[in-house]
């Protein structure tokens, strides 16, 4: 019942910034580790299916255990900073943890799995404690701990594990900071040193391997921007005479014995190829999955390489010489960011994927039109660290988002041409900051203020290009947006002068190309620089990420001065005409909340009641209200006096408060939230206590009762962990009771209904309505909750739903579902639909 009330209808997540984090499965799944949770992705719906969570720390290697068949894998094996390896095991319609390999010292940075011929599961992985282990995992979830490799003071940067052609035995390959690659084969119950490989001349970062048939290539790529290839073969017996003949020109050969079941093979390891082409750090390498030809699986001789100087290469021999050459480069121009840090390929090899230092996957499909021809292909994003805030539009159209990450973030549903479902997206990255962004407030549909760890607010005003690819990726009419906007004023976009924090708007009249006479007469130094490195788009798409970084801002229309301390919250009122603003502060007098008028940015008022950080503040929906929270455990509320002749502008005045004898809450208060009718707010404590105050308004009057006789108007509500996030829903429930959520520091979301004076079944007042499931939480503490403004699920309204039932559907889904917004500090955005009716 409880799965049917909350489903997940987006996350948005990013890759965590290590190498070897992304895994493509055969079955078509992308496996990436994004904070502590492995995310399924499934690049063909362009969606998170699945989040799994068991790390305790970052995830750093994840890894999908291939089957021999090449069928969709069940297996799916992880290494954290928690110092653990899980593997993860496909059960109907999703994955559980299946084993924990402990033993680790260090953070696990590199795991490679294999079958072995019982079916049995051999798991390498490589940590920060300089040592390489070899796990066997058995079909009754037993773990061992086979061979622990200690190499003294080096690392080991990534490892690799094969069969032996011919044989069962493993072969391991480990690279690392001694610049060698180190094999190592197991017989007889030992793990053996068979050679080291030595020509890099910089650390090995990834070793990769491949089986052509009765033969193995590994591929190894090194900080020095070479990868090397090297060949595997067995060798017969008759073969060893011909070394003494010194007239054939052959490449060193380095032999190893292995001795299996009783016999002895012997294998020759030699150079088959460098290839040299990029002009960073080569970070990833890896071959194209094998494919069916002619009924029989085959080995495409295809590497993928990815670097540090942010391309990728698809490596292949020639047809006729079989000399390696590079087939197609593909990669990213422009932007403050490093390269990619490793590389998958698709089961079919028609796309191929990177993930880059910011956490973006960049996804390239082949061209069908194009022989030869690569093109971006759209693909999931979200923020690369800690999500700190996040806000509706007013319409409940589109999502931003602050992060940790210096950004800020825009995401809407889009709906591809032929398919049913839309799917959520990041269109535009309003801001690129220099400070971690703290908190923002929406001003009207196309305006929002932010602050970061810096002094100042920040008011942006989105351009014209942005209203009107919102429009077409939407489907709303773009006459409607822009008289919305007020476009007559608008400019096309914006962008960031080099060693500035602002973004500058760039108007019509910026973009007109320079004349070759006027581009010979340089006037100045600064005008052989191009300025402006804006190019307008027209998106029928979600942009990639290279456009997200430098085509989507949004210019900086004003600066708001005031605070003393770094920013911590933001809120402005339902009807856009103010904005309250608080800081960090430890002592009263910059403890005080400011109010600005957003007609003309002038400070307004000085709230002054409060002796630390307010943490958040919230506008009662009617306007008359404000409420804050702060650090020292009391609430005030101020009431906005009514406007006279000689003082027009809006002006509070605190009307009720807690003081330190009277407050209910032991700790820092962190969330606070008004009831849709203005007529009660809630506020939520690291104390664990969630507590509805009221009445603000009379039964039946619209106007406040004066003097404000605030007091608990519900029971105390135990959450048992600590209510970092609590939000009313705008709509009632069926039985006029209304919905709150609350997220914990531990991620949970739970959902609970209240009314005043009602008791239920349980002798509370509360009645819970379940909460987000394991898979569904987040792993940290959530930061924000906000509930869609208007009922109903985004993307679906402006639909062309078909048929009679047109209405009768469109009734339903308002009455039925209400959409929940979360940030939290695991890096994600998530939507969840929640459905009333089952509550």
């Amino acid at each position: 019942m409880a799965a049917s009330i909350i489903e997940t209808c987006h996350v948005a997540c990013s890759a965590n910034r290590t190498p070897n984090v992304v895994s493509w499965g055969r079955g078509g799944t992308v496996a990436f580790g994004t904070c502590n949770s492995v995310a399924l992705y499934e690049p063909k719906e362009r969606r998170v299916v699945a989040l799994l969570n068991g790390h305790k720390g970052r995830v750093n290697a994840v890894k999908w255990v291939h089957k021999k068949d090449n069928a969709s894998e069940r297996h799916v094996v992880s290494g954290g900073s928690d110092n653990r390896i899980i593997l993860w095991e496909a059960q109907p319609g999703k994955f559980v943890q299946s084993v924990e390999c402990k033993g680790h010292t260090g953070p696990v940075n590199a795991v490679d799995a294999v079958y072995l011929e019982d079916s049995k599961i051999l798991i390498a992985s490589s940590s920060s404690d300089s040592t390489v282990r070899l796990w066997l995992c058995s079909d009754d979830k037993e773990v061992e701990c086979l061979h622990n490799v200690s190499f003294g003071s080096s690392f080991m940067m990534d490892v690799s594990l094969a069969l032996l052609p011919g044989t069962g035995v493993p072969i391991l390959a480990c690279g690392g900071d001694d610049s060698r690659v180190h094999l190592y084969v197991q017989e007889s119950g030992q793990l053996q040193k068979a050679m080291s490989l030595q020509g890099h001349e910089d650390w090995v970062r990834g070793v990769k391997w491949a089986c052509t048939g009765d033969e193995l290539l590994l591929a190894s790529c090194s900080q020095d921007s070479l990868i090397r290839v090297w060949r595997l073969c067995a060798k017969s017996g008759t073969d060893t005479h011909t070394e003494d003949d010194h007239t054939v020109i052959k490449m060193k050969e380095d032999v190893f014995e292995v001795k299996d079941r009783g016999m002895v093979s012997r294998f020759a390891v030699s150079l088959e190829t460098v290839l040299a082409g990029h002009e960073n750090w080569v970070y990833g390498v890896s071959w194209q999955p094998p494919v069916y030809k002619g009924g029989e699986l085959q080995q495409p001789l295809i590497l993928l390489s990815a670097s540090m100087d942010k391309t990728m290469i698809i490596w292949a021999p020639e047809e006729g010489s079989g000399v390696w050459v590079e087939q197609v480069r593909v990669g990213e121009v422009g932007g403050n960011t490093l390269g990619f840090y490793g590389c998958q390929m698709s089961p079919d090899g028609s796309m191929i994927l990177a993930h880059a230092f910011h956490g973006a996957l960049h996804l390239w499909c082949k061209d069908q039109d194009k022989e030869g021809g690569w093109r971006p292909g759209v693909v999931i994003s979200g923020h690369f660290n800690a999500v700190q805030d996040l806000s509706w539009d007013p319409e409940g159209e589109f999502i931003l988002s602050v992060g940790s990450d210096q950004t800020t973030r825009l995401f809407t549903p889009w709906r591809k041409q032929d398919s049913k479902q839309a799917t959520w997206h990041e269109i535009s990255r309003p801001q690129i900051h220099g400070y971690d962004m703290q908190c923002l407030a929406m001003v009207g549909r196309f305006q929002f203020v932010s602050g970061a760890d810096e002094k100042v607010l920040r008011v942006f005003q989105a351009p014209r290009n942005f209203v009107e690819n919102f429009a077409s990726i939407s489907g709303i009419s773009k006459e409607k947006l822009l008289q919305s906007s007020g476009s007559a004023s608008l400019p096309e976009g914006a962008s960031t002068p080099a060693l500035g924090l602002s973004n500058k708007a760039v108007f019509q009249g910026d973009l007109v190309p320079k004349t070759t006479e006027e581009e010979e007469q340089f006037s100045s130094i600064s005008d052989q620089y191009q300025e402006s490195y804006f190019h307008p788009l027209s998106l029928t798409e979600p942009p990639p990420e290279d456009h997200l970084l430098q085509n989507t801002l949004w210019p900086e229309v004003q600066k708001l001065y005031g605070h003393g301390f770094e920013m911590f919250c933001l809120a402005s009122d339902s009807t856009k005409t103010l904005v309250a603003s608080a800081c960090k502060a430890s002592k009263a007098e910059h403890a005080a909340v400011l109010l600005w008028s957003t007609a003309t940015w002038r400070q307004l008022q000085t709230l002054p009641y409060h002796t630390l950080t307010v943490t958040q503040m919230a506008f009662s929906p009617d306007t008359k209200f404000l409420l804050a929270v702060s650090r020292d455990r009391t609430w005030s509320l101020w009431r906005r006096k009514l406007p006279t002749p000689e003082n027009p502008e809006p002006s509070f005045s605190l009307c009720a408060h807690t003081a330190k004898d009277t407050a209910m809450h032991s700790r820092i208060i962190w969330s606070c939230d008004w009831s849709p009718d203005s007529k009660y707010f809630v506020t939520s404590s690291r104390d664990k206590k969630v507590i509805v105050w009221g009445p603000c308004l009379l039964e039946n009057s619209e106007e406040p009762v004066f003097p404000l006789e605030i007091k608990p108007c519900s029971s105390i509500l135990d959450v048992e962990d600590s209510a970092t996030a609590v939000a009313f829903c705008p709509s009632l429930c069926s039985d006029r009771s209304y919905l709150l959520a609350v997220g914990l520091e531990c991620g949970q979301i739970l959902l609970y209904r209240w009314r005043p004076g009602q008791v239920g079944v349980s002798g509370s007042d509360w009645i819970s309505g379940g909460g987000t499931d394991n898979l569904q939480s987040h792993t940290l503490a959530v930061k924000r909750l906000r509930w869609r403004p208007r009922a109903g699920r985004a993307g679906l309204e402006n639909s062309e739903m078909d048929g009679p039932s047109d209405t009768e559907r469109k009734l339903e889904e308002k009455s039925f579902w209400v959409q929940l917004a979360s940030a939290s500090a695991d890096h994600s955005v998530k939507i969840f639909n929640i459905n009333k009716q089952a509550l």
